[in-house]
Order: C-alpha cells, then structure tokens, then sequence
C-alpha cells in the first residue's frame, strides 16, 4: 500500500540522512519515477522534506525532525541488535524484519542511533551454512496466515522416512530453531510438531481453530526437544552414495563431504563420501537399506555389519 511505502520511505530518511531518489528505490523494490512522487506526497503531507541538487544531492529531512520511541537502555538495546532480521534466514522474512528494523532505529534519539550503529559493526550474523540451505520455507506465509485468523490448517506431511499424508490440525503456534522452522498444532493424535519444509499444499480453513487457553508455546517447545533428546541419540555416520542418493536424503539430513577418507579410493565411479547425521540408529538403517544399490555403510563399523547381515537375509528370503 501507498501509505506503507511512504512510512517506509520516511524511517528510512531518518535513518540514513541524505540518500538519492534513486537509493530510495533500490531499497524499497519501487520505480525511481514512484520514489520521487513519493518524496513530493510526503512534501505535501507537511514532512520536512529538503531537496539537495547536484551529483551528491539527494532528500534528506530538516535537522531536528523526528518521530520518538520510548528510551532502551544498554541491556534492551544490545539484545535488540542481537536479533537481527538477517538471522531468519529466508529472503522474504528478512526483507519485511529490515524494513521493521529500520523503522525501529530511525525512530531512536541520535546518541543511542550512534550506539546502535557502533554495536552493529561489531556483530554480523551469518544464517546460512557452508551448503545451501534444504529448507523450504513457501508455506511459511500460509501458515503465518492461518495462526492469525485462528483457522484450521489442511496439509500433505513427508516424515523423515518419506511417508506422505494429509493432516488437518489446529495451528497453535510457530518455532524458529536457527534456520529451521516448525508448526506446532493440535491434531487428533494430540499436539504435534511439524517441520515447515515438510509440509506441502497447505490450505487456510473456513473454520475457526481450537486453541487450549493456558497452552504455553515456549514451555511445550521445552519440554518436547527435551522428551526427543531423551527418546533419540543421534548417530554420525559416514556413507557412500551415488549422485542420485545424495539429492534423495540431503533435504532431510544433515550431511556434509567426508575428505581424505581412505574408502575413496575404492568407490564407484561418480560415487562421493559424506558424514550423514541420523536422529537415531533405526532411522540410519532405514535409510541405507532403502537407497538399496545406491548407497553403502562404510562407518559405524556396527551399522555397517547390521547392514550387510540384513543383505544376506533378503538373499536368503528370496
């Protein structure tokens, strides 16, 4: 909207001092034609708006004119820049905090500005890692959606072991762990977590969600982590797989390349070695028997022994 924009472009002026037409479009993803007619609407609003001419010109608003905010002291003010939107990881979700963000600091009196922008070059926060990222975060806004109008959710679910099936739950309430966001809702079976990435033609219901009124989002997230701690111990293994094998599980576990490991030697051709992580033992197995042919244990030793044990049982059976 109009009205969002020309806020947009007046936070970003207090923010920033004197910048082009032209950097005012960049960031606001508009025609430089739109900024400039936005600089006159906020002209003719009553925002003092100076105009500078020239190679370094540009708008810039008159000395001393500024929104407030409430003061922050040092405590708040550092854990605000600890939060920085760059840590949510996805594109559009750090684009939209940036722009709150900018908001946000244009807003705060010139000495804590200062401090703010100090503090600010001293911390960068990096949320992707060395490999792309697997996750896929497009039902995201969907979701969002739903938990704001407290409607119910339809969805299809892949679990970790690729079982796909369609769910319909109540949307409690989301969870960002680093980079990697989960639902929580309330199903038939109970309340259950559900990875973002997983989910898949997500619809918003025409029916109100049932929201328990003393459900406590931060203290179920606790207690959940802490019961699948204690219910599975990851495994790190190192595998063997072909090209096809690789993009059938990166999205679901983490895994990178294993160097100068002494089995490269003896791999097929186009085959590669990674450390792949597990949730639990069971699932290690059921991963490499189900890849089949495309795929080889080389450590745990245990996993590997297991593995071939249960080859020899299917020959034997067939």
């Amino acid at each position: 909207m109009k009205s969002d924009r020309l806020l947009s472009t007046l936070m970003l002026l207090q923010a920033h001092g004197r910048l082009s037409t032209r950097e005012v479009a960049e960031r606001l993803e508009i025609s430089q034609r739109t900024a400039h007619r936005d600089m006159e609407a906020l002209c003719t609003a009553g925002i003092p708006l100076i105009a500078h001419r020239g190679a370094t010109g540009g708008w810039e608003l008159q000395r001393g004119w500024r929104t407030k905010v409430p003061g922050l002291d040092d405590a708040e003010l550092q854990a605000l820049l600890m939060a920085q939107p760059s840590a949510l990881g996805d594109r559009k979700l750090t684009a939209a905090a940036q722009r709150a963000f900018d908001k946000l600091m244009a807003s705060m009196p010139t000495a804590m500005r200062l401090q703010a922008h100090s503090i600010q070059a001293r911390l960068h926060i990096d949320p992707t890692g060395w490999r792309p990222s697997p996750e896929d975060l497009s039902m995201l806004p969907i979701v969002q959606d739903a938990l704001a109008r407290d409607c119910k959710l339809t969805f299809l679910y892949t679990r970790a072991d690729g079982d796909t099936s369609t769910r319909t739950v109540d949307p409690l309430g989301l969870v960002c762990k680093q980079t990697v966001w989960y639902l929580i809702a309330q199903s038939q079976a109970g309340t259950r977590t559900y990875r973002i990435s997983r989910m898949h033609e997500v619809v918003v219901l025409a029916l109100s969600s049932t929201r328990p009124s003393n459900f406590d989002l931060a203290a179920y997230w606790k207690q959940s982590t802490a019961a699948l701690k204690d219910r599975h111990q990851t495994i790190s293994t190192i595998l063997a797989l072909s090209d096809e094998a690789v993009a059938s599980i990166e999205r679901w576990c983490p895994m990178v390349p294993a160097l100068n490991h002494r089995a490269a030697r003896t791999l097929h051709k186009g085959w590669r070695l990674f450390h792949v992580e597990f949730e639990s033992y069971r699932q290690a197995r059921f991963v490499v028997l189900g890849l089949g042919s495309r795929a080889a244990a080389i450590a745990p030793p245990d996993l590997r022994k297991d593995i071939k044990a249960e080859i020899r049982r299917m020959h034997r059976v067939s």
